[in-house]
Parts: C-alpha cells; structure tokens; sequence
C-alpha cells in the first residue's frame, strides 16, 4: 500500500509500523520538496528509513523513550517557517 505525501507536509506513521520488526515505535515524516512523494507502508524494518530518505524525505525515528509530541512539534515548527520562506518569494 502506499500513501502520498503531498509538499511541505508532515506526517505521522505509528499506525503504519510493524513494532516487532523495527526498533522505534513511531515515525516522522517531512516531506521538504515541491513535489508529492509516494510512501511505502507498513514500515516492516529499519531500512525504510534509509529507503526513503534517499527519495529526499525527512524521516525523524521515535524510540521508546523519546516524546513524540515535541519531536513533531520541532519538526511541525520548521516545517511552518519553511512555507512561510516560500510564501513571502
């Protein structure tokens, strides 16, 4: 199945993830470019990260420990002032 990212948008893969095959229980996903990228889901292994990086996406991995809130927020946060770069040219 695949899921399209449309431009400078975020998404949030957890309901996407195989967690026994994978060492992170949630995903971020940025999409920086001009141009709509197709994702590959579910995640089954660690090396969707990489896979997807190569087609120029932000992918930002959530372990156990880690708050996913802020992390999203972070990256939501940069993601708003990248749009408002683009808006003001």
């Amino acid at each position: 199945m695949k899921i399209v990212l449309r431009p400078h948008h975020i998404i949030s893969l957890a309901g996407y993830i195989v967690e026994l095959r994978t060492s992170f229980r949630n995903l971020i996903v940025v999409n920086h470019q001009d141009e709509p990228v197709k994702l590959e889901v579910p995640v089954l292994n660690d090396q969707w990260i990489e896979e997807h990086e190569a087609l120029g996406l932000e992918v930002i991995p959530v372990n156990d420990d880690e708050d996913f809130l802020v992390m999203y927020q972070l990256a939501k946060h940069k993601l708003d002032a990248e749009r408002k770069a683009l808006e003001s040219n």
